[in-house]
């Protein structure tokens, strides 16, 4: 196995347990749930604070998430396209939260080492790339919509929030959010214009 393959194999078996038990996790617990020897993490590995970032940086990769968007059949509804796309960036954040709040919570701060620079245009670019690949599920509706897709591409991430209500309850389904989204929240012909039928 080669080194790069021995760093994902063992950043996929931490991820787990970064977000379990936050910066605190141990080297040894890391080795077993790998099934590895504590010192092969260390022969890929500078430290575990490398580990760490390793883990940070894998949560917050987009290529999972794009390659389940790129997998959406073109030939499906609109609505289930962008229900099976809402529940892939959901999980996507959800995951990313998690290992960053997990980190964060267990007083891990993240840096780079000096001399590191950030990746060239790295959140941006994921970002440009999420919105194309949702904008390319919506393009063959193109001709029934009164929005570019472009544009409803950028409502449709910014609904995606994965924050809570005030309430504690959890927020909209993705079906709600798709439903939103595509019919709006009045009811029908409610509001309607002066001197138009209802």
């Amino acid at each position: 196995m080669s080194a790069e393959d021995r760093r994902a194999m063992i950043t996929a078996a931490t991820l787990p347990l970064v977000t379990e038990y936050g910066a605190a996790v141990t080297t040894s617990r890391i080795a077993r749930a790998a099934g590895i020897g504590e010192g092969t993490i260390f022969r890929v590995f500078t430290d575990k604070d490398d580990l760490l970032q390793a883990c940070l940086s894998e949560a917050m990769n987009p290529e999972h998430v794009l390659r389940e968007l790129a997998s959406i059949p073109l030939d499906d509804p609109l609505t289930d396209r962008l229900v099976q796309a809402a529940e892939a960036l959901r999980a996507h954040l959800e995951r990313m939260g998690a290992v960053i709040g997990a980190l964060h919570a267990s007083g891990h701060r993240r840096g780079r080492a000096p001399g590191d620079q950030p990746a060239p245009g790295g959140r941006e670019a994921s970002m440009k790339a999420t919105h194309e690949a949702v904008t390319e599920l919506i393009e063959p509706d193109r001709a029934a919509l009164r929005l570019e897709p472009e544009t409803i591409a950028s409502v449709f991430l910014g609904m995606l929030s994965p924050s809570r209500p005030a309430s504690g309850q959890a927020g909209p389904s993705p079906q709600t959010i798709v439903d939103v989204l595509l019919h709006g929240v009045l009811a029908h012909g409610a509001f309607a214009a002066p001197g138009s039928p209802a």
